[in-house]
């Protein structure tokens, strides 16, 4: 009984951490640019988790053939799956952000039934159409016109499409490596990757910035909580419990995130945005029931979840 009580608390700390990211995201970046907290994040769960998988004998050696496919998952996560959500988030609220980020595995099916041809059901379908619904409900308003930035849309939607591309690639990888491994080297990947682009855009501003601890405190946060120990304990809740039990719990981000926004910063909800929050998790599940075969599900485990 106490084991099962431990697993589930693990799970909701995970989910809560995951929901904070966004808030972390939006303070940190009220001094820092994107670039500069994305590097140092990446950066800081390079060596967190470098620490845990040598504590735990958890190093692989990566096989020749597969080199390639891990440079293109760090493409699409994080740098790309990154790139998009950290400079849309500088344009929507955090609560919006959640939002469109949650309806990845609804496109993780689609580009599963789009390009393995898998057979889906028809609640799935159903579900798809349901979550787009349910977006469009939470985005426009009642005389339809858009209600949030229109450029913050586009960007989350590279992430969104990003993390599409990174599940479609990893599913060849999930049976060969332990999750915390491929999160390490996509994330050490990650950090080369985004260096140039730091040095290039943001060194200037970081080095003319003073540095305020209310602001750096997040982004230690989003590396330490979010990036490292919200994934160790939902890989452990998944490990124990299964996927399609976890996994469930992942659609509840959003409310926390709306609930933490409005604690913390300030965020209102109108009921037409409640409501559509309420139709995308709903969508999210239906596309869910029994859609997957085995692989690509373990592998939508792992979307977004280096965020």
């Amino acid at each position: 009984m106490k084991k099962t009580a431990g697993i589930y608390i693990a799970l909701v700390l995970a989910m809560i951490f995951w929901a904070f990211s966004f808030i972390w995201f939006k303070i940190a970046n009220e001094t820092y640019r994107p670039v500069t907290i994305i590097l140092i994040r990446l950066a800081l769960a390079v060596v967190i988790l470098s620490i845990f998988l040598l504590a735990t004998k958890g190093m692989e050696k990566i096989r020749k053939e597969d080199r390639r496919l891990f440079f293109m998952l760090a493409l699409f996560e994080p740098f790309l799956y990154f790139l998009g959500e950290s400079f849309g988030l500088a344009y929507v609220s955090a609560t919006v952000g959640s939002v469109i980020i949650s309806t990845i595995p609804v496109f993780v099916t689609l580009g599963a039934w789009l390009i393995f041809r898998e057979r889906l059901r028809i609640i799935n379908y159903a579900g798809i159409a349901v979550s787009f619904i349910g977006v469009l409900v939470f985005l426009f308003n009642r005389n339809g016109t858009l209600s949030f930035n229109i450029s913050g849309l586009a960007l989350l939607s590279l992430a969104v499409l990003s993390a599409v591309g990174y599940n479609l690639t990893l599913t060849t990888l999930v049976g060969r490596y332990k999750p915390v491994f491929i999160v390490y080297i996509q994330n050490l990947i990650g950090t080369i990757l985004f260096l140039p682009l730091f040095l290039i855009i943001d060194l200037n501003h970081f080095i003319n910035t003073p540095f305020l601890l209310k602001s750096f405190i997040p982004i230690l946060e989003l590396s330490v909580f979010a990036s490292c120990g919200a994934f160790i304990l939902f890989a452990l809740a998944v490990n124990k419990m299964g996927i399609t039990k976890a996994s469930i719990f992942t659609n509840c981000i959003p409310v926390l995130t709306a609930f933490f926004s409005f604690l913390i910063l300030g965020d209102r909800l109108t009921i037409q945005n409640m409501a559509g929050i309420i139709i995308v998790i709903a969508g999210i599940f239906m596309s869910q029931i029994n859609g997957h075969r085995k692989n690509v599900d373990n592998a939508s485990v792992l979307a977004g979840k280096t965020a």
